[in-house]
């Protein structure tokens, strides 16, 4: 049990941590932590993961939202856009050979937080506002479809990809770009969630509850932190914290 508890605590930590600094989904840092340490069954894991990604999502969205770090409006419309292109990218897949992409979101994980820390995002708010809100809007539509089929094509967490597309393709300011990561990611790993349990029914109950509740609490930390530094240390943080995650990653992906 203590070696459960200190596993679920570590998977959560770091998903916490991932989510409330870059809008990083709990998938890519609790399942394998699960998988690795506990030999659980991959599909109950990534379904504790999604569970843990709700909460921890919500909690950090509602924290940028309050700082005013938030595209309520156009995260609705690529959130919409995510999910209709997952499911066709999902189909599209079944119908083609099975190929191995496990390491896809690891790799981006580390090459992203690298590039947080070489060439940041200093992008204004002034700037990310002086676009229309029609170009803003099929920008974001555009994106949405984008990542939603890469997402459901090679089983990749959107998080990363949506902070990326965010703040290099749309031009967003990096808070408001993790911001409205996590308020689509929230919505995303709801129905991800829901579908895992409906299929596979559900977990250990003992890990869902922990990794839920760890990772809810590092999720508040960090994102309290985040809406509080300047974008400058913020920018170097979140690659720390991705090149980190990024290399642990890795790392149990050889084990």
């Amino acid at each position: 049990m203590i070696f459960t508890i200190l596993v679920c605590f570590f998977a959560g930590m770091g998903a916490g941590i991932g989510t409330g600094f870059a809008g990083m989904s709990a998938a890519a840092v609790i399942s394998p932590m699960l998988i690795t340490f506990l030999g659980m069954d991959p599909y109950q894991a990534v379904g504790i993961a999604l569970a843990s990604d709700v909460l921890a999502s919500a909690v950090s969205a509602y924290t940028y939202g309050k700082n005013k770090n938030l595209d309520v409006a156009n995260g609705i419309v690529m959130m919409v856009t995510v999910l209709l292109f997952t499911l066709l990218g999902s189909y599209i897949a079944s119908l083609l050979p099975s190929t191995t992409m496990g390491g896809f979101s690891m790799v981006m994980t580390l090459l992203l937080g690298v590039k947080f820390i070489v060439k940041p995002v200093m992008t204004t708010k002034e700037a990310m506002q002086a676009v229309s809100k029609k170009k803003r809007f099929i920008q974001s539509v555009i994106c949405g479809m984008l990542i939603g089929f890469i997402c459901g094509f090679v089983g990749a967490g959107g998080g990363l990809m949506m902070l990326l597309i965010l703040t290099s393709v749309l031009g967003y300011e990096l808070k408001t770009a993790v911001g409205t990561s996590v308020f689509i990611m929230a919505f995303t790993a709801f129905t991800g969630a829901a579908s895992h349990f409906a299929i596979g029914g559900m977990p250990d109950i003992t890990c869902l509850v922990l990794c839920v509740l760890f990772t809810f609490l590092w999720a508040r930390i960090a994102a309290r932190f985040a809406n509080r530094a300047k974008p400058e240390t913020l920018n170097r943080a979140t690659g720390v914290v991705l090149v980190i995650l990024g290399i642990v990653l890795i790392a149990f992906k050889m084990l």
